[in-house]
């Protein structure tokens, strides 16, 4: 079958929108027609690697209907409504990006394991989560990858509790899941960190109870001063070098002793290649560092997040700020780039 998507076919170069042939599923295969897809931050670093194969495929969070199954597929079936995402149902050891999915493009085998920047996905059963059919078609995408990333690693990887004090810098799509979950779990204070006022009042809508500007102070210093000292847990949401390297001095310190532990940094963002970090904040406050990626389990959470949502209590709404057609994919990629985009911007293909 023919389809339209969003093809990666040069660095340098605008994506092409264009169309592509979709084989048949394999049997371990399932094809879902979109209704949307979330605009991911790590697709813009995708398009700037040179080591990205080309013709490649983007996106990975949205929400559709499933219309073809492979013959070993059980879990889902023609008809039903389901998010399509980057983390597998059945978990695996490090990352994997999987085969490609067998969509061409011009006659040529398009690189990438799952896409959402098309109106048809073609995709490993693993990254296919069904969900309820009353759950938003719209709004179900960024469940998907902003969702699962940012409020997964304050629930899951950190497992922040009521009263435990927190800090996020970056309140893009990621970073404000973030904040929501550490507000729906109480933490206290909830310290959001960004470089733009706008986005520092839509942090306190969804929850932070502190913000904080790091054009206009330390934020290491800010984050010790609000917090008596340090916070149980920071979370990196942007990436860089040095958003890296500050959220481990934002930690409190612990001391001598067993179970004297200091706070934990988590780091949420694709980061690049080294960071600097002095060695006595681990061993003097015997604090700890950690990545999270995709720290969901699918089947459990996604239904869980858009019951939330029904619920009033997960403001996906809010979260999605910016909406864009297929063909409007270069000017969102740009609006990204530029910081203009509060919250997450989806792809609206209905």
């Amino acid at each position: 079958m023919r389809s339209v998507a969003a093809i990666h076919t040069q660095h340098g170069a605008p994506l092409a929108v264009d169309e592509i042939e979709i084989p048949d599923p394999r049997p371990d295969q399932v094809i879902v027609k979109l209704f949307s897809s979330g605009i991911c931050h790590s697709q813009l670093h995708q398009m700037r690697n040179p080591a990205t194969e080309t013709p490649a495929s983007l996106g990975h969070e949205g929400a559709g209907v499933v219309t073809h199954v492979g013959s070993d597929v059980t879990h889902v079936k023609e008809g039903d409504h389901a998010i399509v995402t980057w983390v597998p149902r059945t978990p695996l050891r490090g990352r994997h990006p999987g085969p490609p999915t067998g969509v061409t493009y011009r006659e040529e085998p398009v690189n990438g394991a799952v896409y959402t920047w098309g109106r048809d996905v073609l995709t490993s059963e693993q990254l296919v989560v069904p969900i309820p059919k009353s759950a938003p078609t719209d709004l179900a995408s960024i469940v998907g990858c902003a969702v699962l990333t940012g409020a997964g690693a304050v629930m899951h990887t950190a497992n922040v509790r009521p009263g435990d004090s927190v800090a996020i810098i970056g309140v893009g799509g990621v970073g404000i899941s973030a904040v929501h979950m550490a507000s729906l779990l109480n933490a206290y204070p909830l310290i959001a960190i960004d470089l733009d006022d706008e986005k520092l009042e839509y942090a306190r809508r969804m929850g932070a109870t502190h913000t904080v500007n790091a054009s206009n102070v330390d934020p290491i210093e800010a984050v010790l001063e609000i917090s008596g000292g340090g916070v149980d847990y920071a979370f990196d949401a942007i990436g860089l070098q040095i958003t890296n390297e500050q959220i481990l001095p934002m930690t409190r310190g612990g001391g001598s002793g067993a179970d004297n532990h200091g706070g934990m940094a988590v780091l949420i963002g694709v980061p690049g290649e080294r960071m600097t970090i002095n060695p006595r904040l681990f061993f003097s406050g015997q604090r700890q560092y950690r990545g999270s990626l995709g720290a969901t389990r699918p089947e459990e959470d996604f239904p869980m997040y858009l019951r939330w949502h029904e619920e009033g209590k997960f403001r996906l709404d809010e979260m999605v700020t910016r909406r864009y057609r297929i063909e409007e994919i270069n000017e969102a990629c740009d609006d990204l780039t530029s910081g203009l985009i509060t919250g997450r911007a989806i792809i609206d293909y209905t």
